[in-house]
């Protein structure tokens, strides 16, 4: 990167290819601190009849010019280095998730082994994962071989056992793939890369077996003991391999590529990297949902360990059949504070697939959006919980037999009451007409515990600050909390059932006028606090709190044990939640319809008014 140090660079231009939007956005150093200036957008242009990235990428910069009143492009639409007064910039990067993505297959001996490593590898890099292969997965080798040959990933992760231990289970992977023959997605006239990374022991075998039909790369193990994985070597030779082989495929990349100052990175791998960047400098354990169109991703950090994954049939246009599908009618009419014609309602779905891109036009049709919005998320942080574990097959007395049972599953590393902060992402979150509605969605979807910070991306510009942030750190960090993040606020929910309790919590704020905010928060119900954004900081305004939750019920320092912490606001507040956790809604419905209506107009949620005359 031009040998250029932090400190020395002032202005940044950075890219997201998406796979219908291009968008750029301009960094600059100002008053001691970095700041976004603005931001650009164009449509994506890899598709015909452009069939070249870069026009996308310099109409997007165009705008970038026009809105900030400074030069970046030359008249051979060259981008001028370095910067100086207000022309060029210091660096340019990008992230892309143009032309699909990146697509892979996973293969591993064991399906909730090593197959699972090598998953949270692949999705972890910013991968979809296609399918996984395993010995034991209950298929048929010819089945196994003729989903390899139907899917045509990008590229196969291959691993298996442990350093020095049995090679015969993976050798006998490797020839699957081989009998396969697999050609690549993109591009005809190269070798589908492989990346291998199991026992050290088989490596001589994979290389005779794949060596001629393949693009080979060995590297280290990812499940050298079963005690520990190692996933950073098969990570970044995924992102190089990315580079290297699908992204040079894609009309006019090989020139993009010949512009960025940092290799291009996928779009869902840099918005893992600025979570992950974030919760390890507070030191923080975060979640972060991005919901769009197609697919839902959960990114997580708990005790410090990273996890993503893609629920690629739940999103809110092109997969909004398939929440529908797998929640069902029931759980998506129990967020609708009104009655509603099942027909009726499957229609206006339907609509919503066939015209992906439109968006409600009535105040009932964005209470049933935001509705399925909670069951997309809902779904997606059950999958997300089921895959971030501890590991398998450790530290635990198990038989051959127990290895090889697909339902033996490690416990999950989501806690919600150690969670600190929850971060939404996507249109439907992002857009929402109110910002109080955004946050009662991460609230109903996610139910968390104790004391959370939640905060929404104001523009999503998580993908180029977190591909910035391998380069430098204190500018994505800075614009992150002030630009990139829309501080909603804090959410108290004490944890526990109510039993029949009135009462969950005494609450005293002490708050930044002198004056003191207290009250008793009643079972059931939920307030709003005001406090919020710092002017001068552009930080959210923080205020003592004492809290003292009722007997059997918990905030974070164990049952009934009172809390005197410093707490957050933000442009909603300070959410008070008494529903409990679990949190369950009565069968009752009109009840339900009630209790709704109660918490939206406590909440600010929907027009008054109009809410009360459904």
């Amino acid at each position: 990167m031009k040998g250029l140090k932090p400190e020395d660079i002032k202005v940044i231009i950075a890219t997201d290819c998406g796979s219908t939007t291009t968008k750029a956005i301009l960094i600059e150093y100002q008053n001691g601190e970095y700041r976004l200036i603005v931001r650009g957008e164009a449509p994506t242009t890899v598709e015909t009849p452009f069939e070249d990235v870069t026009m996308g990428v310099l109409n997007a910069i165009a705008e970038v010019e026009e809105l900030s009143g400074r030069k970046i492009l030359d008249e051979n639409n060259k981008i001028i280095t370095p910067a100086k007064d207000k022309v060029g910039t210091d660096i340019y990067i990008s992230t892309s998730s143009a032309g699909g993505g990146l697509q892979m297959m996973v293969a591993g001996v064991v399906r909730s082994m090593t197959a699972e490593s090598a998953e949270r590898a692949a999705l972890g890099a910013g991968a979809i994962v296609m399918d996984v292969i395993a010995s034991n997965d209950k298929r048929l080798p010819h089945q196994q071989i003729e989903r390899i040959r139907h899917l045509r990933p990008d590229m196969i992760l291959l691993s298996g056992g442990i350093d020095g231990g049995t090679t015969t289970h993976v050798v006998e992977l490797a020839e699957l793939i081989s009998a396969a023959d697999p050609k690549p997605r993109l591009g005809s006239g190269y070798n589908l890369p492989v990346i291998y990374a199991g026992n050290n022991m088989a490596r001589d075998a994979i290389k005779e077996t794949l060596g001629d039909k393949v693009a080979l790369d060995i590297v280290d193990n990812i499940r050298p003991v079963l005690e520990r994985e190692n996933l950073l070597p098969a990570r970044e030779k995924i992102h190089d391999l990315f580079m290297e082989h699908v992204m040079a495929q894609a009309p006019g990349y090989a020139k993009l590529m010949s512009w960025t100052d940092t290799p291009i990175m996928p779009t869902p791998g840099a918005v893992g990297l600025i979570i992950k960047t974030i919760a390890d400098q507070e030191g923080i354990e975060a979640v972060g949902v991005d919901i769009g169109g197609a697919t839902t991703d959960v990114f997580s950090v708990f005790q410090g360990v990273f996890n993503r994954t893609v629920s690629a049939n739940l999103g809110m246009s092109y997969s909004v059949s398939n929440v529908f599908a797998e929640t069902g009618l029931p759980n998506v009419m129990r967020w609708v504070p009104f009655e509603m014609d099942e027909r009726d309602l499957r229609n206006r779905i339907k609509n919503k697939m066939i015209r992906p891109t439109t968006i409600p036009q009535t105040l009932k049709e964005l209470i049933l959006e935001q509705a399925i919005a909670k069951e997309a998320l809902r779904l997606a942080f059950i999958q997300h919980k089921n895959f971030a574990t501890v590991l398998k097959g450790v530290q635990q007395q198990r038989t051959i037999a127990d290895a090889f049972d697909q339902t033996t599953g490690g416990q999950t590393l989501v806690d919600m009451m150690s969670l600190d902060m929850l971060i939404g992402s996507g249109g439907v979150l992002s857009h929402a007409p109110r910002r109080q509605q955004a946050a009662l969605m991460l609230i109903d979807a996610f139910l968390p515990e104790g004391i959370t910070r939640i905060a929404v991306d104001s523009i999503f510009m998580m993908p180029q600050l977190g591909v910035l942030s391998t380069i430098h750190e204190k500018a994505a960090t800075e614009v992150f909390n002030k630009d990139c993040l829309i501080h909603l606020g804090t959410c108290i929910a004490p944890s526990g059932e109510l039993k029949g309790a009135k009462e969950v919590m005494n609450y005293k704020f002490e708050m930044p006028d002198g004056k003191v905010e207290e009250g008793t928060l009643g079972a059931g119900e939920m307030k709003v606090i005001k406090l919020g954004i710092d002017e001068k900081t552009a930080l959210p305004t923080k205020v003592k709190a004492h809290l003292n939750p009722h007997k059997g019920l918990d905030l974070g320092n164990g049952k009934g044990n009172k809390i005197e912490t410093e707490i957050s606001g933000g442009v909603v507040g300070i959410i008070l939640d008494g529903r409990g956790r679990p949190f369950k809604l009565t069968e009752d419905k009109s009840l339900r319809v009630k209790k709704l209506k109660e918490w939206m107009i406590n909440l600010n949620i929907y027009d008054k008014e109009k809410l009360e005359s459904y």
